[in-house]
């Protein structure tokens, strides 16, 4: 499985890079805080694979990094998707490297 840390994420951002960024996590918890991927919690993921980009990039992120790994491995066993990254530390590593006034739960 590929990853990507927030600080190359932080870096796409930057450079205004195209990619796609999906936050597994439930709708509950993206509206806590958020880093404006589009969220399809991991429950839904291979019924809405339709909306996962095959043409650039995908990162894939959660709270911590196991929902989202999770999800990396069953869109690329299920549907052979090879554009999927996992964001290491998810949006806790986030928090911790750029935005200390995020809410984390």
């Amino acid at each position: 499985m590929k990853e990507i840390s927030v600080q190359e994420l932080k870096e796409k951002i930057d450079n205004k890079e195209d990619f796609q960024l999906i936050d597994v996590r439930e709708t509950f918890e993206y509206e806590v805080s958020n880093l404006e991927g589009e969220n399809i919690p991991l429950g839904g993921i291979l019924i809405e694979a339709d909306k996962v980009s095959k043409d650039k990039p995908v990162i894939i992120q959660c709270r911590s990094g196991k929902r989202s790994a999770a999800a990396v491995m069953q869109l690329e066993q299920q549907y052979g998707f090879d554009n999927l990254y996992n964001l290491k530390g998810g949006i806790l590593a986030w928090q911790e490297a750029f935005d200390p006034s995020m809410p984390v739960y």
